[in-house]
């Protein structure tokens, strides 16, 4: 296809093959070439985190990446997390403690937490809150997700929630 490239990647465990324009963004490309629009386009400057996906394991921000980035990674979404009838238990965590409110944030919220769940001690709440820094919510004040995010990091360490 004349001005397009094609790009391979596997996204929630089913390969793609597909050509996209050179300038298109990842989150672009997930949301209208996919129809994965549980990955949200808030800023489009990388602050918000609303868009955040992991690429071979690691969270990254999909509307500072090129679609032709993607070529090759191993993409997961929220979609890619669990159901409503099959929850992943970061999703459950989040239910439970109340840990969202108008939902515009919580995809993002929840694939950056599965990140730092594989990747940091988080060892008190202020760890908790400065991996999540980079994830703004609007609604809930935060309290919430913290919440959510020490009840996963007891069940992680083997430690009881009280």
């Amino acid at each position: 296809m004349i001005g397009k490239t094609q790009i391979s990647l596997t996204v929630n465990g089913e390969a793609f093959d597909a050509y996209v324009e050179p300038r298109m963004l990842a989150a672009d490309f997930l949301r209208d070439e996919l129809g994965l629009t549980g990955t949200h386009v808030g800023c489009e400057h990388g602050v918000c985190g609303a868009c955040t996906i992991t690429l071979n394991g690691t969270s990254a921000r999909s509307c500072l990446m090129l679609a032709v980035q993607l070529d090759g990674m191993d993409v997961q979404t929220v979609e890619g997390l669990g159901t409503t009838r099959r929850m992943h238990r970061i999703q459950e965590a989040f239910r439970e403690h109340h840990a969202l409110q108008c939902g515009f944030c919580t995809p993002g919220f929840l694939m950056t937490v599965r990140d730092v769940l594989d990747t940091l001690p988080l060892r008190d709440d202020e760890e908790i809150r400065d991996a999540l820094s980079g994830n703004i919510c609007r609604c809930t004040g935060y309290d919430h997700i913290v919440k959510a995010v020490r009840t996963l990091v007891n069940e992680r360490d083997g430690i009881p929630n009280l």
